[in-house]
């Protein structure tokens, strides 16, 4: 499915889902596919390394639907904040494990939906533009509702598309699908939460910055 930018409700909805599944498929088709080796599978020492990418993938897909219930859902819906132990927990499962490691500074403090939901958006960017791996650094800087973030990402290469950027300062006319959904979403959060989005990149770095 490919829309323009700006689009409904329906076609959001729609595209947020496609960009779950697209990121879930890949563990929950490796756990699939271990349950039938294990099924096959006599010698003692491939069952084990089969339980353990089992049990990887499980984690994997558990870690990327917590993330997904926090950045995209609607968790805690019976308030209007959610702690930032909680965004932070969820985040370094997502992040870690992988080729990419996190680090993340900022006060214990519960903060307004919308505003979570656009940090852990940035930060998901911040894994995008290292495809080769690298370090996502967060901050959150003040306390209470009136908050400032910086996702830094570190690593060789670093960089975000020109459609990403366009997407996430409001763009129209730019064609969205699942995989390009996430910085219009963030875009459209960050307005909701009255907040603005910057983008820098400079040398093995990429700046987003929400204020």
């Amino acid at each position: 499915m490919d829309e323009e930018a700006t689009i409904g409700d329906l076609e959001l909805a729609a595209l947020i889902s496609s960009r779950i599944c697209h990121d879930v498929i890949s563990p929950v088709g490796a756990i699939a596919n271990g349950l039938e080796m294990l099924d096959e599978e006599q010698d003692e020492s491939m069952r084990e390394q089969t339980m353990d990418l089992i049990r990887k993938s499980a984690r994997q897909a558990s870690a990327k639907l917590q993330f997904a219930r926090l950045a995209f859902g609607a968790a805690g819906s019976a308030g209007a904040e959610i702690d930032l132990r909680d965004a932070e927990r969820v985040a370094r499962d997502f992040v870690q494990g992988g080729k990419h490691t996190l680090s993340w500074q900022g006060p214990p403090v519960t903060l307004p939906k919308n505003k979570v939901k656009l940090l852990l958006n940035l930060l998901a960017l911040g894994v995008v533009a290292l495809p080769r791996g690298g370090t996502v650094n967060v901050e959150i800087n003040g306390e209470g509702p009136e908050v400032a973030f910086r996702v830094l990402a570190q690593g060789e290469p670093a960089r975000l598309s020109e459609q990403v950027t366009g997407l996430l300062a409001g763009a129209n006319g730019m064609v969205l699908d699942a995989h390009s959904i996430q910085p219009y979403y963030a875009g459209r959060v960050a307005a909701a939460a009255g907040m603005t989005v910057t983008v820098e990149a400079r040398d093995k770095e990429v700046e987003l910055k929400a204020a």
